[in-house]
């Protein structure tokens, strides 16, 4: 027996991959940082609960908040070349932080800008190095 597959069901199915994939590797990515610095911390009773969860309150941040917070920072960001690109990430962390309390803590400033300046770059080469490589192993084969 053979199921006949759609391009729309398919073009479905890459996405939600897609979107899985971002997602694992993000939450890889910001576990391995939480375990970095010790400024930086994450409920240690369900770290990979409140992982998962700091990831998708950050993924929500970043669509529904980050677009208004970077065309309202143009001019500055501007001014200083991009160098202030990196505070945006960082007020997208301390709204996780606000929103989950006492499970996810950034303590130090300082700290907490090398993170999410870390945090970018490691996604950037998690992005380049391994999802991006299944995405088009799996759309070549598809």
């Amino acid at each position: 027996m053979r199921i006949v597959v759609g391009e729309k069901e398919k073009l479905h199915f890459n996405r939600l991959l897609e979107w899985l994939l971002y997602f694992v590797g993000y939450l890889f990515v910001f576990f391995i940082v939480s375990k970095l610095f010790k400024s930086f911390s994450i409920d240690p009773k369900h770290p990979l609960f409140y992982c998962t969860l700091a990831v998708l309150i950050i993924y929500l941040l970043n669509k529904a908040v980050k677009p208004f917070l970077v065309s309202l920072t143009i001019p500055i960001t501007g001014l200083t070349f991009g160098l202030f690109y990196p505070f945006i990430n960082l007020f997208i962390l301390k709204l996780t932080d606000w929103i989950l309390l006492d499970h996810f803590d950034l303590k130090d400033f300082w700290v907490a800008l090398f993170i999410s300046i870390l945090i970018s770059i490691m996604n950037f080469f998690m992005e380049e190095l391994v999802i991006r490589p299944i995405i088009r192993k799996v759309q070549k084969h598809g």
